[in-house]
């Protein structure tokens, strides 16, 4: 499309000039065959030549304000609204779908440039409103315990009792801050990961003994099934994503429950699931489950900040896998993480 516009821009500009010349050279006839003062004839021709090559530029400069001045004026008022914050500009292109020509096509980029970060403005929005939500609470309840603790008459007890909550919430707070700045970090390319073989049955049972005493004192059944498998992968990123994965499984579970983790090998790929026989989650919970602060159960808002599976989510997508979740409600989840192994 663009070499054929090339083109015809080339025979227009070619039929000007040999339309130029042309009566030019007619004019010279006629004016000839009524006179022969060559000054008389140059005089005449010289103003028959200016005479068409001010209707060309009349013309030119026409064609110019229609098809180059009109368009980037409407795209520099496009781009100077969207440098003030207006992403809600929306140009419309001259020609139709399939017949753009160049100016088209900007208008189309800017007008997707404008959507995207349209959605990107109302993202960031969410998410400072959602870190200013989740702080308050903790936030909150550390203000209310520390003037507590400036009380008289408060006892041994109370004191411990206090300090427990104090550092509890404060190891929340950390817990949030680091997984807004790792996910920060993920999501503006800001970490470069070093890929390494490694055990994958071995990095779960590591993780899955990190939960021993949380297992215990919650009278959960623990059943493994892990085959030998390998990656390359990162041990930081699949940290994140068990101890997510199994402390979710863990909190939602209620005593006397079960949690069942398996490593299988399926086509050439590591295959981990994470099954729990806890409340489970509604499919509509279940298709926004790994965005960032989405909370389905609100019964168990107090116990996360809705970041752990989006940071999960994030970390998958760097190393090259996928993560699904099958659940229902009251029927336990199981989430199943798919790595790519390493062929032996």
């Amino acid at each position: 499309m663009r070499a054929r516009r090339s083109i015809m821009g080339a025979v227009w500009f070619f039929v000007t000039i040999a339309a130029v010349v042309t009566l030019a050279a007619v004019g010279y006839s006629c004016v000839a065959r009524f006179t022969d003062n060559n000054t008389l004839i140059a005089v005449i021709m010289l103003g028959g030549i200016l005479a068409l090559a001010l209707v060309c530029t009349v013309i030119d400069v026409a064609r110019r304000r229609v098809t180059v001045d009109r368009p980037v004026r409407k795209i520099l008022g496009a781009t100077d609204r969207i440098a003030a914050g207006d992403f809600s500009v929306r140009l419309e292109p001259a020609h139709p779908y399939g017949r753009y020509d160049e100016y088209d096509r900007i208008m189309e980029n800017l007008n997707k440039m404008a959507a995207e970060l349209s959605k990107t403005a109302v993202l960031n929005n969410d998410f400072v409103s959602n870190v200013s939500h989740e702080l308050k609470t903790p936030l909150a309840v550390v203000q209310n315990y520390a003037a507590a603790l400036k009380k008289d008459g408060v006892t041994d007890e109370e004191l411990k009792h206090y300090a427990d909550v104090l550092e509890d919430t404060a190891k929340k707070l950390t817990a949030l801050v680091g997984n807004v700045l790792k996910l920060n970090r993920l999501e503006n390319h800001e970490i470069t990961p070093e890929f390494t073989k490694i055990d994958l049955e071995e990095s779960l049972a590591r993780a899955v003994l990190k939960y021993e005493d949380m297992l215990e004192n919650k009278n959960l059944r623990l059943e493994c099934d892990l085959q030998s498998a390998e990656v390359y992968s990162v041990e930081e990123y699949l940290d994140i994503i068990w101890n997510n994965l199994i402390s979710n499984a863990v909190k939602f579970t209620d005593p006397g429950g079960a949690i069942k983790v398996s490593l299988r090998l399926v086509g050439g790929k590591a295959v981990v699931s994470v099954a729990d026989t806890g409340c489970g989650i509604d499919s509509g919970t279940g298709a926004r489950i790994f965005e960032k602060f989405y909370q389905g159960d609100t019964s168990h808002a107090g116990e996360g900040n809705g970041l752990g599976l989006a940071l999960v989510k994030k970390v998958i997508d760097v190393l090259g896998g996928e993560i699904h979740v099958e659940s229902a409600r009251g029927k336990g989840s199981v989430f199943t993480v798919s790595l790519p192994a390493v062929n032996r």
